[in-house]
């Protein structure tokens, strides 16, 4: 083994000349306060661990590059966007939902599915899922939501009771809920699944035209998923199978590849949808706007240390850049300033100072001390507010979006549930007429095994919404109800008293 060059130092630069034994009275103790070193190893030690992400804690990730293969100009601004060609180094993280970092890879969960490209013109971050739509359309019920995922208050378990109870009282959760239950709900790794946006972002171009834009990232590998024992054989294996999967395919130079698609809809023709175009639980039906192929995601390069690059990284939909925008979305407006708020309190008030969050472009702005404050460079220390007479760096208005076109000004707590725009059943209807009997099967089945300890009232809720989206539906789940035994039909006898165009491949 070869000899380091290096010699071990304390944080402050000094040498350390024993780093095998504490300083003490005799061989036998008592130790020293004044063992500065000693003090120093456990002191790091014990400030290790940073919190966790309060959701999408457990993941994995790498480098890459997005390559250009057809110019948008035409409908942004953004660079990133504009030349054929053209390639923009990036970051990608993906996670599971529920658990904590110590979760199992392979469980039933949402993937999530986040970006951070590192433009000339600041870091763009996407922050989606491995889905198209989500759980919920307001915001005020995240919250919520996410507490039924995590831990019962007292006996500290996950809670199928909490889950199903949330679900059956919030119908607009019944898209996500059948892709979730679905054979692409436990994908076998990140490579070989869908990323999306899953919001409706905006473009904007030089002649201040909007724009609304979907996200789609579409696997080369194709996709593969586990069934529940399959899904379960493997935690048994190896709780790290994501993990491994990744990391392996890219040290042996099997780079994982995902089309870049677009749907990009008329800032106008929002308003002549039969849906919400900004509602979360819905999709952009692909014959009315085709996803347009516009560039390849390709991971390449590992990090070299994954608690600096991966478990560090903060994305944010905050993290825009000129002709990329935000839309009425109201699940994304509250992201906007959660996420970045989240990263705050996790990592420090300027979290963008870490390296892995750091721009490539010059950064300049007036945010003063806190946590996390590294800069070391003052151009001018007297020019430290704005407007300043010292040469500060000053507003840019060659870079101002066009303004939101809106139709009301009216502002209220609209009940979403009552908007007819927001039918909650007819694309969850188109989803699962999309499905075989195979994989029909399997998502009864699915649902069966997770509604197990479940109060029957609760169960019977759900039933009447499946009901709606088929009729079929419903008798399939109540018959693999009886065929697992779940207590509450152990008795029954079994008898009861096409997926939309925006999913296709």
């Amino acid at each position: 083994m070869s000899k380091c060059p290096y010699h071990q130092t304390t944080t402050a630069g000094s040498p350390i000349a024993d780093n095998q034994n504490s300083l003490s009275v005799d061989s036998r103790g008592p130790l020293l306060l004044q063992d500065w070193q000693l003090i120093e190893k456990l002191a790091h030690q014990n400030r290790e661990r940073i919190p966790e992400r309060t959701v999408h804690a457990k993941g994995w990730g790498a480098f890459g590059t997005f390559k250009l293969t057809k110019d948008l100009s035409e409908y942004t601004r953004a660079k990133i966007f504009n030349g054929v060609g053209k390639e923009t180094k990036m970051l990608a993280r993906f996670s599971t939902v529920a658990g904590e970092m110590g979760a199992a890879d392979a469980e039933r969960d949402v993937r999530g599915f986040s970006l951070k490209f590192y433009t000339e013109e600041g870091n763009w971050d996407l922050v989606g899922n491995n889905t198209p739509v989500f759980f919920i359309r307001d915001p005020l019920k995240f919250p919520d939501f996410i507490h039924t995922q995590k831990r019962h208050p007292r006996t500290n378990l996950r809670s199928p009771t909490a889950m199903w109870d949330f679900w059956s009282q919030s119908p607009e959760s019944l898209h996500q809920v059948t892709i979730l239950m679905s054979d692409r709900g436990l994908p076998t790794d990140v490579r070989h699944m869908n990323g999306y946006g899953s919001h409706t972002y905006s473009f904007w171009n030089e002649n201040g035209e909007r724009f609304w834009v979907k996200f789609h990232f579409k696997t080369q590998q194709g996709h593969r998923h586990w069934t529940n024992p399959e899904g379960q054989q493997k935690v048994g294996e190896s709780r790290e199978t994501t993990q491994e999967d990744l990391y392996y395919s890219i040290e042996n130079g099997d780079y994982p590849k995902w089309t870049v698609q677009v749907q990009i809809m008329p800032e106008l023709d929002a308003e002549k949808t039969s849906y919400n175009p900004f509602d979360l639980t819905k999709v952009w039906p692909h014959a009315d706007y085709p996803p347009i192929e516009i560039g390849v995601l390709e991971l390449n390069h590992n990090p070299e240390n994954y608690f600096a690059q991966i478990e560090q990284a903060a994305f944010s939909p905050s993290n825009a850049v000129p002709g990329i925008g935000f839309s009425p979305d109201k699940v994304l407006q509250a992201r906007v300033f959660s996420y970045a708020d989240a990263h705050r309190y996790r990592l420090g008030t300027h979290y963008e100072n870490i390296p892995v969050n750091r721009p490539i472009c010059p950064v300049h702005h007036y945010h003063k001390d806190g946590q996390m404050n590294i800069q070391e460079h003052f151009p001018n220390p007297d020019a430290y507010y704005e407007p300043n007479s010292f040469g500060g760096p000053t507003q840019n208005p060659d870079v101002k979006e066009p303004p939101l076109k809106l139709n009301s000004n009216i502002v209220d707590r609209f009940n979403h549930r009552e908007d007819e725009g927001n039918n909650d059943y007819i694309q969850v209807t188109g989803l699962f007429n999309l499905f075989d009997d195979g994989e029909k099967s399997r998502l009864f089945s699915n649902i069966a095994d997770a509604m197990q300890g479940v109060p029957k009232e609760i169960i019977e809720r759900q039933l009447v919404h499946f009901s709606r989206i088929n009729p079929d539906y419903e008798t399939g789940v109540r018959k693999a109800l009886h065929a697992s035994g779940h207590s509450s039909y152990q008795q029954q006898d079994g008898h009861i008293t096409e997926q939309t165009d925006g999913h296709s491949e």
